[in-house]
């Protein structure tokens, strides 16, 4: 993709982009936009952003050597060379966002585009609403922090990011125009959210929807109220919604968890309608009355008040949890398309699940396996008391191994471990992605949580745990999965939590190549099943 300068870096964009002072500015070609120097090609628009551990300003030399013509910077003091635009940004960062939507075009403007966010279920409500949408016949695109589709085959995120810097978010949905999609369905994280990045600033959402917000993200948002007001900002997008193509009757809209304590907060940020879903008999839209989980999906009879209307619906997706991503899956695309929630839940029984969220392993072991992203506390009383539950009725144990991120949330460590102690059997606490801690310390944090925890239940199982016995610190990720397929029992439940689709684990001086389903079922063979 190739643009003049001055065909879309007008003076509105300027000022969007907090951009008020340049150089000698050129109408030369510009063929690209980055923001990482290593990348740069010839003629691209390079971003020099601040950072944590060094300037990108730094690097405006290196990028320059690349090809770059037109350099943005924040930094006053850097040497100029003739023949370079400089843009002379408030906000290297914050000015990615709207140059790269007027680069590529503006493409959220040619699509229906909905933002899912939340602290649990977005990837999972992503992929459902886009399949959806692809059942019903309409052309959709989406990423999320597993996977992506830009119009034509799914493929697996290579990257542990969820919502990617502005450039890349513009030029995927300028691919899913290209490739003709009338709907896009973006993964919307707190930290894309946040005016401090401004991945999604440009990006013009017809609809939204928030899965749940608890605890999570507190090292780079600070507080719990500023992690929801940022999740907010994708309701107030709705305020600003410009697609040309839509009907004069379209408006935009919001879905909301109306079992979250924040509903009504999320409601009250836009002018726009929103419509309620619910699981635990909350007044709501749409409300799940009853619901039968098993390890092969969930039957369940759901109440729309409107219509005093009921019907059952099934699905293959394992974790009873899955039936609230799909009530707001049923909600966004009956809004979307304008047709009633009854005539689309007739395809939820084709709905396939997200790869590392309740994936089931079976290569013939007498012991169930399960790997799953759940790694927050939140995730963890989600998950694992309906576990807990189907278990106690056969005599099965629950085996959990799980750690948690290094240089993250350290509060929410124990905690973990104390929701995990209260509905498990035996725990294993292992590897994540330990990053530059010292990985025997993350787990020593999750066994105070174990240890010190005060008891859901008078049961023989929860009185204490002990080390050796019960409860096991096994740093290395593969030795803990071979571990625990060792102590499961005929009917017994391995959960293997938080890395669910990810590809690797990250440690202080490497990043080593790791997929839990891949390893899991390695493990197994080694044991003599699936062969």
């Amino acid at each position: 993709m190739e643009h003049r300068l001055l065909d879309f870096f007008t003076r509105e964009v300027a000022d969007k982009a907090g951009i008020k002072f340049w150089d000698k500015i050129t109408d030369s070609p510009v063929t690209g936009i980055e923001y990482d120097s290593r990348k740069v090609k010839n003629g691209n628009l390079f971003f020099a952003l601040p950072g944590l551990h060094t300037d990108g300003s730094l690097f405006i030399d290196d990028a320059i050597k690349h090809g770059a013509s037109v350099i943005v910077h924040e930094n006053e003091n850097i040497e100029k060379k003739d023949g370079i635009t400089y843009l002379k940004a408030e906000s290297s960062r914050f000015a990615m966002s709207p140059i790269s939507a007027a680069f590529y075009g503006n493409p959220s403007r040619s699509m229906f585009v909905t933002g899912v966010t939340g602290t649990e279920g977005k990837s999972t409500t992503v992929f459902l609403i886009w399949q959806l949408l692809t059942l019903l016949g309409k052309k959709a695109g989406f990423f999320s922090t597993v996977q992506q589709c830009f119009g034509s085959e799914v493929r697996y995120n290579s990257e542990h990011q969820t919502t990617p810097e502005a450039p890349v978010v513009q030029r995927f949905l300028s691919e899913m125009a290209d490739n003709g999609c009338e709907f896009a369905v973006v993964e919307a994280s707190s930290h894309g959210l946040s005016k401090f990045t401004n991945r999604l600033g440009d990006v013009e959402f017809s609809s939204a929807v928030l899965t749940n917000v608890t605890h999570e993200h507190l090292e780079f948002h600070g507080t719990w109220e500023q992690y929801r007001d940022d999740k907010a900002n994708l309701f107030r997008a709705l305020d600003n919604y410009k697609y040309c193509g839509a009907s004069a009757s379209f408006e935009p809209f919001g879905v909301i968890n109306a079992d979250d304590k924040s509903c009504g907060y999320f409601a009250s940020v836009t002018r726009q309608k929103t419509f309620t879903f619910s699981a635990a008999g909350t007044d709501a839209n749409l409300i799940l009355e009853a619901i039968e989980s098993s390890a092969s999906g969930n039957w369940y009879m759901v109440f729309i008040p409107a219509l005093n209307e009921r019907f059952e619906i099934r699905d293959t997706l394992p974790g009873s949890f899955n039936a609230r991503n799909v009530l707001a899956s049923l909600l966004v695309v009956s809004n979307l398309l304008k047709l009633p929630v009854r005539e689309i839940a007739q395809f939820v029984k084709r709905l396939k699940p997200v790869r590392g969220r309740m994936t089931a392993i079976n290569k013939g072991q007498p012991f169930e396996v399960v790997v799953d992203y759940a790694h927050t506390p939140s995730s963890f009383i989600t998950i694992l008391p309906p576990l807990r539950s189907r278990l106690d009725k056969t005599g099965g144990r629950i085996i959990s191994l799980f750690g948690s991120a290094g240089e993250r949330d350290t509060q929410k460590r124990a905690e973990q471990g104390r929701i995990a102690a209260d509905y498990s059997d035996i725990i294993i606490a292992t590897d994540e992605d330990p990053r530059g801690e010292n990985p025997m310390g993350i787990l020593e944090e999750i066994a105070k949580g174990v240890e010190n925890r005060v008891s859901v239940s008078n049961t023989e199982r929860h009185k204490n745990f002990v080390r050796g016995e019960n409860l096991f610190l096994i740093p290395d990720r593969l030795s803990a999965i071979r571990k625990s397929f060792s102590l499961a029992g005929k009917g017994d439940l391995v959960l293997l939590l938080g890395k669910g689709h990810e590809n690797s684990i990250i440690y202080k001086d490497h990043v080593m190549d790791f997929d839990e389903i891949t390893e899991a079922e390695k493990a197994l063979g080694e044991m003599g099943y699936g062969l």
